[in-house]
């Protein structure tokens, strides 16, 4: 049985069809389908019903799809452990945010496809949120302040940002001082998301209220700089338009707490050599002073 018939039938199962499977594996639509004709014949069985809304999983594909996933591990741990030490191969794929990621993270990815020339590296940069399992990632670099869950996570290094809001805003609205005055702002946000802010050693959150919404940080501070209301993002952002005057800080009396970069992988006893190396680049590369270790449900 050919190992990448399987990891394809593996792939197709969790993209929920051939076009997205495709698309994830770098190949063409008919490759996929004829690896998963061949898989099927060998295992004398339908694992798949095809139609034209994609490819939905029989019994037996059910059934034996956790299998597959975990022969592709194992397989995937085997051959990372004969490999020479630092060589790195197969295939990576990343979920990065598209509002920093091109500017603050690509360098580093660039430079590791350079370092590993066998290793096939694969980033999608959204900032819409990845669900890693049911899309076949193997790891995200996600910013900010991370909910609860059964991802596996590791901090590599601090994200710092500010309030800031246009110097015609200010001069039309006021620059609110408490988080009460706050409240009663424009704000500008991604969705319906909680503001925290510092008041001495304790956090306070505040929930804004805005008229425009963003799933995109450098859209975030156009509005900003439009005069449109008060925005919270990481200061990499907004630093030149700070600089330039077209922004200014404002709750500088009460400053958000420092978020942080993480990759999140999902949940598995050891992360593969790959996702290791990718971290400790992360680490080197946003803050080579912290050096946390992995932890879950974070």
């Amino acid at each position: 049985m050919d190992i990448e018939d399987l990891r394809t039938f593996v792939d197709v199962a969790q993209a929920g069809g051939v076009s997205a499977a495709a698309v994830r594996l770098g190949i063409s639509k008919s490759m996929v389908s004829r690896r998963l004709v061949r898989l099927e014949g060998e295992l004398g069985v339908q694992l798949l019903a095809r139609s034209t809304r994609g490819a939905a999983l029989t019994e037996a594909g059910a059934m034996f799809r956790d299998h597959a996933a975990r022969v592709c591990t194992e397989i995937d741990v085997a051959k990372e452990t004969i490999l020479p030490e630092g060589d790195l191969r197969g295939r990576l794929r990343i979920a990065v945010p598209l509002s920093f990621g091109p500017t603050h993270f690509a360098p580093m990815l660039a430079e590791m496809a350079r370092r590993h020339p066998q290793l096939q590296m694969q980033t999608c940069y959204s900032d819409r949120f990845v669900d890693l399992i049911a899309e076949g990632f193997d790891c995200a670099i996600r910013v900010g302040y991370l909910e609860d869950s059964n991802l596996i996570v590791r901090r590599v290094g601090p994200v710092y940002g500010k309030f800031v809001a246009s110097p015609g805003y200010v001069s039309a609205h006021g620059a609110p001082e408490t988080p009460e005055e706050l409240v009663a702002h424009e704000a500008l946000m991604q969705g319906t998301e909680a503001w925290k802010l510092m008041d001495g050693d304790r956090i306070v959150t505040v929930r804004p209220q805005g008229r425009f919404k963003a799933d995109n940080g450098i859209a975030l501070v156009a509005a900003a700089v439009a005069g449109l209301g008060i925005a919270y993002v990481p200061d990499w952002l907004t630093d030149e338009h700070v600089a330039a005057g077209a922004l200014v800080p404002v709750m500088t009396r009460y400053p958000p707490p420092p978020a942080g970069a993480f990759v999140v992988r999902p949940p598995g006893q050891h992360p593969a050599r790959k996702i290791r190396v990718l971290t400790e680049l992360l680490i080197d590369y946003c803050d080579p002073l912290y050096k946390s270790g992995w932890t879950a449900n974070a």
